[in-house]
């Protein structure tokens, strides 16, 4: 008797995207595991850079599935097809923020030869309490970005597999676990490279097929730009109530689409995750071209979100409003109670709409018939829908099913959020180990460690991040994308201006830099945790209100999502300011950065850090 046998006798039903889900999800769990006990190393090198021996295609293709997180594949969707023309500010923030990151500072950082951020910091700026600094930044970037990703896990198993979302979590948990642990780098590389060829499977597959159904091509980018879809989606907006879905500043006012975009983009910038996948290939050439197919690799999905975004709200706003609403069901078992949806099809026929009912089994869809006719509106009240509310998250996992797709698409598509959210999580998983293993514990606690014992204590940090980790897929402080944008503005706050300032400014000193660090990143974090300490500390009320509401240049307020760029202005400000009425860095630094603004030559990734190398300035 096999898994899908024995699945009945729990009570889960098997229908046949369940089904093709299982399979999937089983097969390709199986090749991670897999991969992680074979890629199992024993020295720090391979653990931390994966022995700096990537070939730079397959770093491309880890650095793209690093890359594309839970975010890209179920969040930026949703944030685009929710708020039309305004939503392609996270898309142009995030591929613009690559861009920045490949040309202009990681060849540079790849040439530093350091293991992590923290590392590039310390030797840098000569200060080991730089390292400090930047450890704690690091932790904290990464805690916030993988509560995002285990939240994309817990929906995919809610949906699919009719599971709590808590235990979907803790699966996750388990699989991501086992090959970071045994696998490190190592191991997280190669499962990274199978990751995204799935990812990238299940995205496009979909896209191309709604594209074959609604345009007269299968090439969704031709479809989108050549079609009539976005006027109808226009004309059906503005029918309801609502801006037309490709006028610009509709949701966001343009300093908010500025900051948002700007955020974005040097939080790409200085994202402690995607910087390390740079140290894992053998030299500067092959980190740029690890750069070239990683942008290759990315532009695949990120050409074709807002396609499959506007596809999506047509399907939504041309097949829910004015569908009966039926009577409240309660579901055996459970207790939950949904509302049965019918529409009425080309034969006049009255038909259950079915992916309207497994949604709201999971919460995620909610039908409240205002008015009490009977009949879904989606009309436009106060920004949003009248009788009905869809999560953001599930557009992408959704949108098979709405277009009635065969049931394996149905299932690749679950299978290939998984593998999204998985691949992003491990990396960060590993920053945080490495922050609190290499940065700290071997550093201040135990520095002639040998190397099963470093090893060991590594294993041990990813361990407890990824408790904490769950801890916050279970309890996430808001949609995927908006968790994500909190990170990317932490890391702009804290990392770009001093990863920038490192490379391209000699006279930038250990003093400004921690300066900068501190003040960046703690106006930053303050400012989102106090207007969303409803989600984030669980307050009936936030502690503070967006500031300049009402005003002229920002009538809707600083948003949380906008703050990282006020954080990198101080940074940048309290960095150079410092710096200037404090001692210049040591002339063996200056010509450090003066050697690595040469382009060519680097050196290996160092293991350890070496007293030699900078002046400690602890007393």
């Amino acid at each position: 008797m096999d898994i899908l046998e024995l699945l009945p006798l729990f009570g889960v039903a098997l229908t046949p995207a369940r089904t093709w889900t299982f399979a999937f999800v089983t097969v390709t769990f199986m090749i991670y595991l897999y991969i992680g006990w074979r890629s199992r190393v024993t020295e720090s090198g391979e653990f931390y850079v994966a022995g700096k021996g990537v070939p730079a295609v397959a770093n491309g293709a880890a650095t793209a599935a690093d890359w594309m997180s839970a975010a890209s594949f179920l969040g930026m969707t949703g944030l685009i097809s929710g708020l039309g023309s305004d939503g392609s500010v996270f898309l142009l923030g995030w591929t613009g923020g690559y861009v920045l990151l490949a040309m202009l500072l990681a060849p540079y950082l790849r040439k530093f030869g350091q293991y992590t951020v923290p590392d590039f910091v310390a030797k840098r700026y000569y200060s080991e309490t730089a390292r400090v600094v930047a450890a704690i930044c690091a932790v904290f970037i990464s805690i916030t970005y993988v509560a995002g990703q285990m939240r994309g896990v817990g929906i995919v198993f809610a949906r699919f597999l009719e599971v709590e979302a808590w235990q979907g979590v803790v699966l996750g948990m388990f699989i991501v676990g086992v090959f970071a642990v045994l696998g490190g780098m190592k191991g997280i590389t190669w499962t990274q490279v199978v990751q995204f060829f799935v990812l990238i499977a299940a995205f496009l597959i979909p896209t191309i097929a709604i594209s074959g159904m609604l345009t007269d091509t299968w090439i969704p980018q031709v479809g989108f730009a050549t079609s009539d879809i976005s006027e109808k989606v226009n004309l059906i907006q503005q029918d309801f109530g609502f801006p037309s879905y490709t006028k610009p500043f509709t949701n966001y006012d343009k300093w908010s689409v500025f900051m948002i975009m700007f955020a974005l983009m040097a939080g790409t910038a200085g994202l402690p995750h995607v910087i390390v996948r740079f140290y894992t290939v053998a030299n500067v050439r092959a980190a740029r071209y690890s750069a070239f197919w990683a942008l290759l690799f990315i532009c695949l999905l990120y050409t074709s979100a807002p396609v499959l975004a506007m596809f999506a709200r047509y399907q939504i706003l041309t097949t829910l409003d004015g569908a009966r609403i039926g009577k409240a069901v309660e579901e055996e078992g459970s207790g939950k109670t949904y509302y049965p949806v019918y529409r009425v099809n080309e034969a006049g026929e009255e038909e259950l709409i079915p992916w309207v009912t497994t949604w709201q089994k999971t919460d995620l869809i909610k039908i409240h018939d205002q008015n009490e006719d009977g009949i879904l509106s989606l009309q436009n009240v106060d920004g949003k829908f009248a009788d009905v509310t869809i999560d953001k998250d599930i557009l992408v996992l959704a949108a098979p099913e709405i277009a009635q797709l065969s049931p394996w698409v149905i299932a690749i598509v679950a299978t290939g959020g998984l593998a999204a959210a998985l691949s992003t999580a491990a990396g960060l998983l590993l920053v945080i180990s490495s922050s609190m293993a290499h940065d700290l514990y071997v550093h201040f606690v135990e520095p002639n460690a040998s190397e099963p014992r470093r090893l060991m204590i590594a294993r041990i940090m990813i361990i407890g991040a990824i408790l904490v980790a769950g801890y916050f897929g279970i309890n996430p402080p808001g949609f995927i994308g908006e968790v994500v944008a909190f990170a990317f503005g932490l890391a702009a706050a804290s990392f770009f201006p001093i990863i920038f300032l490192g490379i391209f400014d000699k006279r930038m000193n250990r003093e400004g830099a921690v300066a900068g660090m501190i003040v960046g990143i703690g106006f930053t974090a303050f400012y989102i945790i106090a207007c969303r300490s409803t989600k984030v500390l669980g307050m009936a009320e936030p502690l503070m209100e967006p500031w300049f509401q009402g005003s002229q240049w920002l009538p809707d307020g600083l948003r949380p999502e906008a703050v990282g760029t006020v954080g990198l202005v101080l940074n940048f400000a309290v960095a150079l300011i410092i710096s200037r009425l404090t001692p210049a860095p040591p002339e063996d630094v200056q010509e450090l950065v003066e050697s690595v603004r040469v382009p060519r030559g680097s050196h290996a990734p160092e293991a350890h850090f070496d007293e030699t190398d900078a002046e400690a300035d602890n007393p």
